[in-house]
């Protein structure tokens, strides 16, 4: 009796030029988070073609397929779809044809990967397991479209689930995964300051916003050293800073912004409650009136252990040499909502050729090596097959 890992290797030989060219097509025609209407028809297209019976989300963007048998457990894939607003300057033959959009982060490779395991896994007689497919849309957008998927029930009679993410950093043929966090939680934060303003030779006439504003800089990652536990990887910068216009007079307006950045859920949840205690009490002797914008993000991606070694295995399943080591990122990803209700991993999918210069992700220079697709769709039907294991 074939295995599963025949079947894909049997449709990999017979349609891997096919998935170089359904990546192509969307990475030339990339849409902003929950715009993604024409990758999700796309996908929906051939999936109905194979047989499959996709079903789009409410907003029209992102859809969730079913496989296998519907009695027993049911193990979910996800993939996230759309692109980033930033104009793309690879030179590419493929490179986007929409101004202003530019798939930057890898979404195009995560969605062929994930078609082509559905069409590989559609193509077995039989599935040992139920599978859902989740073409999730937002990623890039915050708090981020995993939780209109599962508002929209993409979790319902799941037990596991399970995602790739592209990684520059690794070759091509290099798959990478830890237990534990493999990302953080990633806020945003905006402080705005009012003054009656007044001349710089009278400061103590007025509340000195200038003045304030390089207190929080300073200040607020400061304190915030002090008060969470340095093993928990938390690092506050900020990225912008605006205030004033002339060298002799106190502004009246100006605000900073930045983002926090933790390994820890545990000082996550907390966070926003200690940012405005740290804020009052550092503004509290300046006569300034201020407002927090607190923007909560999304939590560290935690790799279930169970889960973990199921996906570990799977990668080992592709070759002797394909497992890579890898560590806790400060970027974050909204797959951790998914963990949040099932047990669930995340691995990291080499996609850097091995030639020139190890670009980042969100660079509009960023392109991945196209064999690591054929990589993906293996990892991902090998955690099918450890699944049924289980």
């Amino acid at each position: 009796m074939s295995s599963l890992r025949d079947h894909t290797e049997a449709w990999l030989a017979a349609h891997g030029d096919e998935l170089i060219a359904w990546r192509r097509h969307i990475h030339a025609h990339p849409e902003l988070g929950r715009q993604e209407f024409a990758t999700t028809q796309f996908v929906a297209a051939h999936l109905a073609e194979a047989g499959l019976n996709p079903k789009v989300l409410p907003g029209g963007t992102g859809l969730t397929c079913d496989l296998g048998p519907d009695h027993g457990p049911r193990v979910a894939l996800r993939a996230d779809m759309d692109a980033l607003p930033m104009t793309e300057r690879t030179g590419a033959p493929y490179a986007s044809l929409v101004p202003g959009a530019a798939h930057a982060c890898g979404h195009d490779g995560h969605t062929s990967v994930l078609l082509g395991t559905a069409l590989a896994l559609a193509s077995v007689p039989e599935l040992p397991i139920g599978v859902r497919l989740i073409f999730q849309p937002a990623e890039e957008l915050m708090p981020g479209g995993a939780i209109d998927a599962i508002a929209a029930g993409a979790l319902q009679g799941v037990s596991r689930i399970f995602a790739l993410h592209c990684d520059p950093r690794l070759a091509v043929g290099k798959v990478a995964t830890i237990a534990g966090p493999i990302t953080s939680a990633a806020d945003q934060m905006e402080i705005t300051l009012q003054s009656p303003g007044g001349h710089t030779s009278r400061p103590h006439l007025t509340g000195d916003l200038v003045y304030a504003l390089g207190t929080l800089i300073t200040g607020v990652p400061g304190v915030l050293s002090r008060r969470v536990d340095p093993r928990h990887d938390t690092v506050m910068v900020w990225g912008a800073v605006n205030a004033g216009s002339a060298a002799n007079a106190i502004p009246q307006a100006g605000s900073v912004a930045g983002t926090i950045r933790t390994a820890s859920r545990e000082a996550w949840v907390v966070m926003e409650d200690l940012i405005n205690e740290i804020v009052a009490s550092l503004l509290a002797p300046l006569r300034v009136g201020y407002a927090v914008n607190y923007r909560r993000g999304v939590p560290p991606v935690v790799n279930e252990e169970v889960s973990t070694r199921l996906l570990t295995h799977a990668i080992e399943t592709v070759g002797a040499d394909v497992l890579a080591d890898t560590h806790q990122s400060g970027g974050g990803e909204d797959f951790s909502w998914y963990l949040e209700d099932v047990p669930g991993a995340m691995a990291r999918l080499g996609v850097w050729s091995g030639r020139g210069p190890q670009l980042d992700l969100h660079q509009p220079t960023f392109d991945l090596d196209e064999r690591a697709l054929a990589v993906g769709v293996r990892v991902m039907t090998n955690v099918v097959e450890q699944s049924a294991l289980i």
